[in-house]
């Protein structure tokens, strides 16, 4: 495979060698998005010879992915019979405590919960034992440790630990129809992706889910209802509600002007690991730009659709998290049990946000302003800032 562009047919071939000849893909719906993906990176991302090949194997990854999925699914029909009962999704900002809650509910042995390790590889290894994925974790932690060194900044941004519960991105990422643009700059690829129908990601993340879900209860692990987080919902409510439609919506608020500039840091961060001098500026323009889209579009969902929504502050989640927790629960119609909340409060006990360095940025520094983001995110701030 050539190394300096990235080709669809070449990525599929390589995938197809890599899985020993598997060639279902499962619904094509991925490959426009492959192909828009590519082309975008090829020409406007800006890529390091390293992030390009890092790129590259990501993708064949995913590909590869999608290709044992789809075994595993002709294998064990059974797996599309799981039911992905009411989950509960939290939403919000970096920074608003959303990694908080979902960790701190995970304790509930109630949810089911996907760790860093999982969504990183969610398809058994060859040869691996689907009930004992020791291999999956062993590497993930392996990874994890790689990156925090090679990269403290990210640690002040995101607790990053494989066996904790993390976020379900890279789950949707299988679909090519996701927000690669926290990878590198690809405004055409983001234009598409804006522009197309988004079905197809919520379809394949169910699928996924279905397929996790199946595993975790061949190891034993039986829960009631998936506890989920991901702030790309936002721009996607309508979507997330119509396929999981008695799912339960926690929103974490938080002041804006303080958590757009940290999605900022996070994201020219990132852009720093694939690209050739990234532009700090455009990624703070880009996705200000971005949340202001995601918050409308929320907000016009909610008007329509309140019943799922519940609304919880960044400090009462950092003061008092019980009173948060209560309240979900109050929310979701079920008590919180003694043993639960016991879990609970070990984790954050163990947990503490002081064990991290802060993460420290200024708006200036990513082409944002005090100013300009009371001005864009004015009505978000008033609605639920302000109340």
């Amino acid at each position: 495979m050539s190394s300096d562009t990235l080709v669809p047919d070449a990525l599929e071939a390589a995938a197809v060698e890599q899985s020993g000849g598997l060639k279902n893909f499962g619904l094509p719906s991925h490959r426009p998005g492959l192909e828009k993906l590519c082309a975008s990176l090829n020409g406007e991302a800006n890529l390091s010879d390293f992030g390009r090949g890092l790129l590259q194997q990501k993708i064949v990854e995913m590909l590869v992915n999608r290709l044992r999925i789809e075994d595993w699914f002709a294998k064990h029909p059974e797996i599309a019979q799981e039911t992905i009962a009411a989950p509960v999704v939290i939403v919000g900002l970096p920074r608003t405590g959303t990694t908080l809650l979902q960790r701190v509910l995970a304790c509930d042995p109630r949810f089911y919960s996907m760790p860093w390790w999982e969504s990183r590889y969610p398809v058994p290894f060859p040869g691996e034992d689907v009930k004992a994925p020791v291999q999956r974790i062993e590497r993930a932690r392996g990874e994890v440790k790689v990156m925090v060194e090679a990269m403290p900044k990210l640690l002040s941004i995101h607790p990053m630990d494989a066996d904790q519960a993390d976020e379900e991105v890279m789950l949707m990422e299988h679909s090519f129809r996701a927000s690669f643009n926290a990878y590198a700059h690809v405004p055409s690829y983001m234009d598409w992706l804006h522009g197309t129908d988004e079905t197809p990601t919520y379809e394949y993340l169910k699928r996924v889910l279905q397929f996790l879900q199946w595993q975790k209860r061949q190891r034993g692990v039986s829960a009631e209802r998936w506890v989920l987080k991901a702030p790309h919902h936002l721009l996607r409510m309508g979507l997330l509600l119509k396929l999981f439609p008695d799912a339960h919506i926690v929103q974490a608020h938080r002041d804006p002007v303080e958590t757009i500039p940290s999605i900022a840091s996070m994201i020219h961060t990132l852009w720093a690991i694939y690209g050739a001098a990234p532009d700090a500026k455009a990624a703070g323009r880009e996705w200000n730009d971005l949340m202001v889209q995601a918050f409308h579009h929320t907000m016009q969902v909610r008007e329509a659709n309140p019943k799922p929504f519940i609304d919880v502050r960044f400090i009462d989640t950092v003061k008092r998290p019980f009173e948060v927790v209560q309240a979900i629960y109050r929310h979701l119609g079920i008590a919180l049990t003694p043993e639960a909340e016991q879990a609970m409060r070990q984790w954050l006990e163990k947990n503490s946000r002081d064990s991290r360095a802060a993460h420290d940025y200024k708006p200036e520094d990513f082409g944002l302003s005090v100013e300009q983001l009371q001005r864009d995110f004015a009505d978000y701030h008033r609605k639920y800032i302000e109340a």
